[in-house]
């Protein structure tokens, strides 16, 4: 620790006489600094012969501010290295990365270093040399337009919990690189770096001021967006058939909304995000008097409420202002259930909101990006908790980094150098209070592990991976989706051929329509029931069906499965289309009318209205009951089965047809349960 404290002051004395920003600067070209290293006798501008010319001055950097030769670095990393990340096939990169993450985890933590330009050039010069590290790659020519691919962009901007994080890393590469080629360059990570320090800066005064601050003050709450200050994007409070406007506050714990009067606002409604109070939060569509008209609403419901509330963002077009209030409200709602499902407490449980909440703020950033990048359209995918919601598989990432912040809770000083942390960040930063806490991990920076993949990366690489499956699943049940019911239920037809032919050929056998088969299959299921192997059967149904998906996909590899021709109905005017809702209305209606009649003679017969039906139903009931006490269910199953099934045979043909109309004549003398339709007064909530 009293080295560590001594490094930290000697960099604090550096930006103080503006020696750090001559460390990071770019004052001399990569030539002429790649001249000075050859010439210099210095140890602390050693060649190191396995590295390639920009990897050595990365390196060189790297041990200025660490304040330790190159030499030295490179004892450290031998010493401390696994003989598998020192292997000659890697060893440029890992000793890199180590270089990298170590100076890093210094760097990042002083005071306003996003503000600093000197290190946002530091850290994109450390993606450019992590794409070309080796010294077998000293012909590759790097300028001043070079860019960076995702692995060196992912491999590097994590190790600072401010610029990226593990799980959303390759969708925020993907974003920022979207007008370039799918290569990150450096003026666009300029802007956004940017961007992130004014979003933080503004979320330390929003929560530094008197905002809510009698309601915050117990729980220390940051505030992380503000909306429905500008007329021009009103926020909407629907209560019931009342709508309101005001101004609609979202914090690390809850949401606040405070209703607009003449001059100023009304006390703030609490909606909470931390507690379980079993919480509903989703889109919904929301109109002038309760009406359901426009998609531009968020719906939230807790125990604690008597009705939902629901929160419009009216826009013009579209409705990307209520997705992004209903991504950063569900993103720290879903902290908080992650905090409550794995126990997490104490400066674990703070840095856990943390991450949700610079989720948020990298988000903020983006949107502050020139309109030449392209929108966001999906803003969960962005926000961790929202994305390993998505993801499949996305309960064994939150599970992997669960047990991540387990582990560094239990064991905090089992590497050779400091890790960084959200909390470490954000008070260096300002913007969190108290004393900074070192969790390490070896060879660990972050979620970063040099020369591999840390338990979490290989978890989010699983999901991907069955992510990409779930997205070409998803695009063919898109490309076969038809419109028009018609259409529709011709399709479902030609599906079900197979079964409807199945159950045509048992009802053909169950009619004895020809006697022969009917006779032999009869026998052959009493056979089958009275030796007790229904259980075979089925086993044996099931190895067939296995079997022949197992024949099927041999014989189709690499072929593509045949189209199903459907031959669709003939086209419908409007007024036809009309006729046929209406005519399928009115057979819903007389199916839920015979329904509910059927319901009310069974009632009828449960409470024993007085009827000659009443008295055979117990005596039906008794028997039933009876048999199945006394007889073997063998026994029960074959009296069954051939009951159904030879019902309709020649012998038993007449008794049958009797035996049914009795049947129905029972039924038609059962009376009805009575029933009263009441309707009731509307009583409009006035509020």
């Amino acid at each position: 620790m009293a080295m560590m404290s001594k490094t930290m002051d000697l960099i604090e004395g550096f930006v103080k006489e503006g020696s750090f920003k001559w460390v990071l600067s770019r004052k001399t070209s990569l030539d002429e600094e790649f001249e000075e290293m050859e010439r210099s006798p210095s140890g602390k501008r050693k060649w190191i012969a396995e590295l390639s010319p920009l990897a050595n001055v990365i390196v060189g950097r790297c041990s200025r501010i660490l304040d330790v030769s190159m030499d030295e670095l490179q004892s450290n990393f031998e010493r401390e290295a696994s003989e598998t990340i020192k292997s000659p096939a890697n060893y440029a990169r890992n000793f890199l990365e180590y270089s990298c993450l170590r100076a890093l985890s210094l760097a990042a933590h002083i005071t306003g270093h996003l503000a600093d330009k000197a290190f946002r050039r530091l850290t994109f010069d450390m993606m450019l040399a992590w794409e070309i590290p080796s010294s077998s790659q000293s012909g590759v020519k790097v300028d001043a337009d070079s860019t960076v691919c995702l692995e060196a962009f992912c491999r590097i901007a994590p190790a600072i919990p401010t610029i990226a994080e593990v799980i959303t890393c390759s969708n925020l590469f993907d974003l920022l690189s979207s007008s370039t080629g799918n290569r990150l360059s450096f003026a666009i990570y300029d802007k956004y770096l940017a961007g992130l320090d004014r979003v933080i800066k503004k979320m330390k005064s929003q929560s530094e001021s008197a905002l809510l601050a009698g309601l915050r003050a117990e729980r220390a709450e940051k505030i992380l967006e503000i909306d429905g200050t500008l007329t021009t994007q009103p926020v909407l409070e629907h209560v019931g058939t009342s709508a309101w406007p005001g101004r609609l506050t979202l914090t690390d714990h809850a949401l606040y909304f405070e209703t607009l009067k003449v001059v100023t606002y009304d006390k703030p409604k609490a909606y909470e995000l931390a507690e379980d109070l079993k919480q509903v939060i989703k889109p919904e569509l929301t109109g002038p008097w309760g009406s359901r008209l426009f998609d531009k609403a968020v719906m939230y419901k807790s125990i604690k409420l008597s009705e939902p509330v629901f929160m419009e963002f009216p826009e013009l077009t579209g409705h990307s202002r209520r997705d992004y209030w209903l991504a950063i409200m569900l993103e720290i709602f879903y902290a908080h259930r992650f905090i409550e499902k794995y126990n997490i407490t104490g400066l674990e449980r703070e840095e856990t909101i943390l991450k949700a909440s610079l989720g948020i703020l990298r988000l903020q950033a983006l949107q502050d990006l020139p309109q030449s990048s392209n929108p966001i359209l999906q803003y969960e995918i962005l926000l961790m908790f929202n994305l390993c919601d998505k993801l499949p598989g996305g309960d064994s990432i939150l599970e992997t980094l669960a047990n991540s912040i387990s582990s560094r809770k239990k064991d905090k000083r089992g590497s050779h150098f400091y890790s960084l942390s959200p909390r470490a960040m954000l008070t260096n930063l300002g913007v969190v209070s108290g004393s900074e806490e070192s969790t390490t991990d070896t060879l660990l920076v972050g979620d970063i592990l040099v020369g591999g993949m840390s338990p979490l990366e290989k978890a989010l690489r699983d999901s991907r991976v069955n992510y990409k499956k779930v997205e070409l699943a998803q695009a063919s049940v898109d490309g076969v989706k038809v419109d028009g019911l018609d259409t529709n239920l011709a399709l479902m037809k030609e599906l079900l051929y197979p079964v409807i032919e199945i159950g045509k050929m048992l009802l053909s056998l169950a009619l004895w329509e020809d006697p022969i088969k009917s006779f032999f299959f009869c026998c052959f299921s009493t056979f089958i029931i009275i030796r007790g192997w229904i259980a075979y059967a089925t086993i044996g149904l099931l190895l067939f069906m296995a079997l022949f998906i197992l024949l099927t996909k041999l014989t189709n590899q690499g072929r593509s499965i045949e189209e199903l021709k459907v031959v669709a109905p003939p086209a419908m005017n409007t007024m036809e289309q009309l006729l046929a809702v209406q005519n399928a209305i009115s057979q819903v209606e007389e199916f839920v009318q015979d329904g509910n009649i059927v319901l009310l003679k069974l009632r009828s017969l449960l409470m024993a209205v007085p009827s000659q039906a009443t008295n055979m139903a117990i005596l039906a009931l008794a028997g039933t009951a009876i048999c199945l006490a006394l007889l073997p269910t063998r026994l029960i199953t074959l009296m069954t089965f051939l009951e159904v099934f030879t019902r309709y045979s020649p012998p038993r043909r007449p008794s049958t047809e009797r035996w049914t109309r009795r049947l129905r004549e029972w039924w038609f003398s059962i009376p009805a349960a009575p029933v009263v339709v009441e309707r009731e007064k509307e009583d409009k909530k006035k509020r």
